[in-house]
Order: C-alpha cells, then sequence, then structure tokens
C-alpha cells in the first residue's frame, strides 16, 4: 500500500470522540458508545480476559473520503493482514449515531496499543479505538499526544442487528 499523508484536523477529533461502534459477535450484534462521564454500562465487557478489543478500519486514509471501491479493497487488505497475525477478530462498523456516516471496521483481538496504531498508521488512520472492561479510548495512531481516555462506555444489544454491519459499503 503507497504511504498516505496523515493529518487530523482539530475539526475531526470531536467526530472521533462521539463515534459509535456496532460489533457483530457470532452469537450477537451490539453497539458500543461513549460516555464522557461517568463509569461502564449496559451489556457486560464480552471478553473473560483482560484483552482489549481495538477496533481498526482502512477505510478514507488520511481523513479524504475515498471511493466505495477503494474503501473496500483497501478493507480486505487490512483483514488480509490481520489474519496473516494469526488474530480473532469480528465484524464491525464506526461512525456517528444517526447512521449518516459508516466506516466498516474490525474489532481486533490479540494486540497492544502500540500495534494498533502501528496498524491503523499503515492503513493511512488519525486514531483507532481500544475497548477494555474498564475504558474506551481513542488512540493517535500518528503519536500519542492526541490519546484520549474517556470515562466510560456503554453497550447495548442490537436488535434487528445493524443494517450497518451487512457489509454494505459505508456512507
Amino acid at each position: 500500500m503507497p504511504a498516505v499523508a496523515h493529518f487530523a484536523p482539530s475539526t475531526q477529533w470531536p467526530h472521533y470522540l462521539s463515534a459509535v461502534v456496532d460489533i457483530a459477535f457470532p452469537t450477537h450484534s451490539i453497539r458500543v458508545s461513549p460516555v464522557i462521564r461517568g463509569g461502564v454500562s449496559g451489556l457486560p465487557y464480552p471478553l473473560t480476559r483482560a484483552d482489549t478489543i481495538h477496533i481498526v478500519t482502512a477505510f478514507n486514509p488520511g481523513g479524504r473520503n475515498a471511493t466505495a471501491r477503494a474503501n473496500l479493497r483497501a478493507q480486505q487488505e487490512l483483514l488480509h493482514s490481520i489474519g496473516r497475525r494469526g488474530l480473532e477478530w469480528w465484524p464491525a462498523v464506526g461512525g456517528d449515531w444517526a447512521g449518516t456516516h459508516a466506516e466498516i471496521s474490525a474489532a481486533v483481538v490479540g494486540m497492544d496499543d502500540a500495534q494498533a496504531r502501528a496498524l491503523g498508521w499503515r492503513f493511512g488512520q488519525d486514531a483507532v479505538f481500544a475497548w477494555s472492561s474498564a475504558s474506551w479510548r481513542l488512540l493517535g495512531c500518528a503519536d500519542t499526544a492526541h490519546d484520549v481516555v474517556l470515562a466510560g462506555w456503554h453497550a447495548a444489544p442490537l436488535a434487528p442487528p445493524s443494517h450497518r454491519l451487512s457489509g454494505s459499503p459505508a456512507a
């Protein structure tokens, strides 16, 4: 994949901070939402071990809108990279509450924060999400200066499952 100019205008970070993520586990789908003030609520964290789930996408590298074809090609390359590493992952979609912007993603287990940042950076991303039993975090891919630890998260079931998880191209 060619090098991509990485940038994150200050106007983008509020969107990242308020983004929700839908994750399709084998038995159910959930929506994880950031909670700026407060702890964790809703469904319990889905992993019994202390692993972090990192949400990574290859969509819209460099903060620029790419074509649906380019986004899907890059996402396939991301999934191939995850597979070569032998990491467990589930389909995910990140975006705004209203669903007007959505990016197909992968919820990946088995990486530490540095590895998740490096993977995001490789695919031209400004940031990746890190979800653990204790927090929902936004990790800057270029450096740690943009890291934001949000106070908590809320997880709720998606019923019916989100149309965003069907694999259709993002808005």
